[in-house]
């Protein structure tokens, strides 16, 4: 049988904690950080954990 593809997309953007989260970065912190706050950027710098609600689909996505 051949083998499931992962999906690009996907593996790009979430990542499966040890304890079997999904973790994603959060939007808005990529550029024009010029006009950001200093606060605002260090807020987007941490990661969050996916809702759950979502979580089964994109661990289906990512082949877990």
């Amino acid at each position: 049988m051949p083998k499931n593809k992962t999906h690009s997309g996907a593996k790009k953007r979430f990542r499966i904690t040890g304890s079997g989260k999904v973790m994603r970065e959060q939007a808005g912190a990529r550029h024009l950080f010029e006009h950001k706050s200093s606060r605002r950027t260090r807020r987007l710098a941490g990661d969050l954990v996916v809702a759950p609600a979502d979580a089964p689909k994109i661990k289906k996505m990512l082949g877990k």
